[in-house]
């Protein structure tokens, strides 16, 4: 690193370092990493391009920046993931999350997009949620899924123009960006309602005047048992909603979402199904607005 910046491409290469330095992972004791990753004594590097003050070292003074970075992902990560934390404990979930930002780290100008692997890293690295794997991964889709029906964007609604001119054998359909189906094995969306109650009933209880322990402080929510459901994660007027499907309906909106035309749609519901469900079915998913044209 050059003692003056005298053109635009030793800004840029200060900046870099910069960055490399505050992003790169923090070390035992969420402290700064005491070499560089060509083997250098990180001190000698920070000596380099940050200067010392009568209280700090240039070392001293870049860690806080690099541990402020990763304790704002770190917060932001725990944030995201109540169910998660939930199912996993406090100190193992924080062992997941170092091992993740680690591998997966923030490639955003927004936070937003922090968890959107996550679920992948699980099942390709079970051993960091064992022996709750299976119900980390599903609650991780469907904390995903969340964020996704937070602030995905809108498609103008399918209107009843497009079903009038367009026979069903023709007509394709899609579902809204923000809608997420979810084909689950555990009853994840009512563990995380029952988490993030329990969330809180302890933070109102934290900003109360006491004299002693709370139940809201003392209660856990249990892990729940397997039991095959079917959901939609999406939004009305701003407000993130969970809604329990019927099989036939999920497989209705699946083949919508994949593409498939509206009476294959329908067909892919099953034998069972009446014209009289079909018709309910799709008056209510018109009314929540989650149908839309196909691009």
């Amino acid at each position: 690193m050059p003692a003056r910046l005298d053109s635009t491409s030793d800004l840029r290469s200060f900046q870099r370092l910069m960055k490399d330095a505050v992003v790169r992972p923090l070390g035992p004791g969420y402290r700064m990493q005491k070499r560089w990753r060509d083997g250098r004594p990180m001190a000698d590097v920070a000596a380099g391009f940050v200067r010392p003050n009568d209280r700090l070292t240039a070392f001293e003074r870049l860690e806080i920046y690099n541990r402020m970075y990763w304790f704002r992902i770190i917060d932001s990560f725990h944030e995201d993931c109540p169910g998660l934390r939930a199912v996993l404990g406090d100190r193992k979930f924080d062992r997941l999350a170092v091992a993740y930002l680690t591998k997966h780290p923030s490639r955003s100008f927004t936070l937003r997009n922090l968890c959107s692997h996550l679920e992948e890293f699980i099942r390709a690295e079970p051993r960091w949620t064992a022996p709750h794997t299976a119900l980390a991964r599903e609650v991780a889709r469907f904390e995903w899924a969340q964020t996704m029906g937070f602030d995905e964007a809108a498609r103008p609604v399918a209107q009843p123009a497009d079903f009038a001119r367009t026979e069903p054998g023709r007509l394709r359909l899609s579902l809204q960006p923000y809608i997420t189906l979810l084909e689950l094995a555990y009853p994840v969306d009512r563990f995380v309602i029952a988490v993030k109650k329990r969330d809180t009933l302890r933070a109102e209880a934290s900003n109360a005047t006491t004299s002693g322990p709370t139940a809201a402080r003392k209660r856990r929510v249990a892990r729940p048992r397997r039991e095959r459901c079917w959901v939609a994660v999406h939004r009305v007027d701003n407000v993130l909603y969970y809604k329990r499907l019927e099989p036939a309906a999920y497989r209705i909106l699946a083949a919508l979402r994949d593409g498939q035309t509206l009476a294959r749609a329908v067909m892919a519901g099953g034998r069972g199904v009446t014209p009289a469900q079909v018709q309910d079915w799709f008056a209510l998913w018109a009314k929540l607005g989650w149908l839309c044209r196909r691009k």
